[in-house]
């Protein structure tokens, strides 16, 4: 008698905590688009009008750009790396829910169009969070197009256009060859990336610091051994007073240990690109084009920065970004 008791209690509670969840939790992907969608719509005033910022001939699309930018923040923020898989399964139980909802080609072709209104939202929600900070940390990660042994017969990025094109390249973290893009990112101490960039696997990391003095002035930046260089460092002191202080090696003349707090605060750029890794799938692109993974690439930075964003709005730390929007 008493077990059945517990059973009918057990069965109870969960019936109350199914019909409360919708309203409590955001495990919907039409409540996360809202969501994501009213953050956009704050930080992208002047950036576009009601309808579009597109030039464009005929009529003006009654699905706006934002709302473009905010779907696919909300499928990045859902690890759904596949259009398909978006628009035949998630989206077909709010079909009647989202009014004007576009067809996956066009959703596709805008989302490329769209990747620098995306990139201006992400800088200026960056730029909130990142406060005063002069004190960074850059590093690289390595984002396979396919594999070494069919780079040679790749067509992504068979448009003539050579530096834009994936390469061979070695990625001594994992010790390995790889064919693709190289992602060079700079972060806050507190996890905020406030610059990236990509290139090709080929380029070595420290070409990435001649795009940072140009944006940068007056600070400190933290780098592995990849980033050393005597030259390249004073050449960054005095042109934009940026000290790039790295760890030596053993076999280096005029060796210095490691300063332990910074060894560690560094461990903050590694958690996010294993972030990118395992909730928005970084090295797992279906782009053909090389256009498209740049856009993916951007839009799931996009889609980090934004939880990021909704942690720090609501006083929680902003490095627990799985658990942001639930």
């Amino acid at each position: 008698m008493f077990k059945k008791l517990c059973i009918s209690l057990i069965f109870s509670n969960l019936a109350v905590i199914k019909s409360l969840s919708p309203n409590l939790r955001m495990h919907n992907l039409l409540t996360k688009f809202a969501k994501i969608l009213g953050i956009c719509k704050q930080f992208s005033d002047n950036l576009v009008n009601e309808r579009g910022n597109i030039p464009r001939r005929g009529p003006v699309p009654k699905f706006s750009d934002l709302e473009v930018v905010a779907l696919s923040l909300a499928a990045e923020a859902e690890s759904i790396d596949s259009e398909n898989w978006l628009f035949v399964y998630r989206l077909q139980e709010y079909k009647d829910k989202i009014p004007n909802l576009i067809s996956r080609r066009q959703f596709n072709d805008r989302r490329k169009q769209l990747s620098g209104l995306c990139e201006e939202i992400r800088r200026r929600m960056a730029g909130k969070m990142a406060g005063g900070e002069d004190f960074f940390f850059v590093d690289s990660k390595s984002i396979e197009v396919c594999r070494v042994a069919r780079g040679r017969r790749c067509k992504m990025g068979c448009t003539g256009d050579f530096a834009r094109a994936p390469d061979f390249g070695f990625c001594a973290s994992q010790n390995t060859y790889y064919f693709g893009y190289k992602l060079h990112a700079l972060c806050t101490a507190s996890g905020v990336i406030l610059s990236y960039d990509l290139s090709k696997a080929s380029v070595h990391d420290i070409n990435y610091m001649k795009d940072v003095r140009l944006e940068y002035h007056h600070c400190s930046i933290y780098g592995d051994k990849g980033y050393i260089g005597a030259d390249v460092q004073l050449d960054l002191f005095e042109t934009a007073r940026i000290r790039l202080e790295c760890p030596y090696r053993l076999n280096q003349k005029e060796w210095k240990p490691t300063f332990i707090s910074h060894a560690k605060s560094r461990k903050r750029i590694e958690t996010l690109f294993s972030q990118l890794t395992d909730q928005f799938l970084v090295i797992r692109n279906y782009a053909k084009i090389t256009k498209g993974l740049f856009s993916r690439i951007i839009g799931k930075i996009t889609a980090l920065t934004i939880l990021q964003y909704v942690n720090y709005m609501n006083g929680k730390p902003i490095g627990r970004i799985k658990y942001a929007l639930n």
